[in-house]
């Protein structure tokens, strides 16, 4: 069985719509959803805020592959389009990390990079994920590390611009 950690963004349209269609597209495979936080854009590209969560789901017969299948339909499914690296989307669904049991999967290939190489400097992401894991860990340049320290590395700035927002993401569309 593998477990896998989901990055879900979006800054354009009905941001909240679009995060709760990857939860429903994800369907009973979710295990746990995050809180839903607002945060700026990262990377350098003028445009509006975001609205993030992480999510949480195993499925027995998916290896990391299928997860990316998965995400890229269902980005495809809330009509992403790749025209600008770290540019405006729809829905952004990235594969932080897999886990096969106790073993974490690693990839380099085939358009799969697992662990996620920038997870680790992205406030966006851990913020969330320790909402649901306080224990999580993610490799870093092939080191074990726990994600409360990796976040507390990152600058106040970074941490500070992750906002808890009202808003909630309803498992089976509750």
């Amino acid at each position: 069985m593998t477990r896998v950690v989901l990055s879900i963004g979006s800054n354009l349209g009905d941001r909240m719509a679009r995060l709760q269609a990857a939860v429903d597209g994800l369907g009973d495979l979710v295990r746990a959803l995050s809180p839903v936080y607002e945060t700026d854009a990262w990377g350098g590209v003028e445009q509006g805020p975001f609205l993030n969560a992480v999510v949480v789901a195993d499925d027995r017969q998916a290896d990391g592959h299928e997860w990316l299948r998965r995400a890229q339909a269902l980005e495809n499914a809330n009509d992403r389009i790749r025209e600008q690296k770290w540019g405006p989307r729809t829905l952004d669904v990235d594969l932080v990390t897999c886990h096969d049991g106790d073993s974490e999967v690693f990839s380099r290939d085939d358009g799969l990079t697992l662990p996620h190489p920038l997870a680790h400097m992205r406030a966006f992401v851990m913020v969330p994920w320790l909402a649901v894991d306080p224990d999580a860990e993610l490799t870093v340049a092939g080191q074990t590390q726990r994600v409360d320290r990796l976040l507390a590395e990152l600058d106040a700035v970074d941490r500070d611009g992750v906002r808890l927002t009202p808003l909630v993401l309803r498992l089976g569309g509750a």
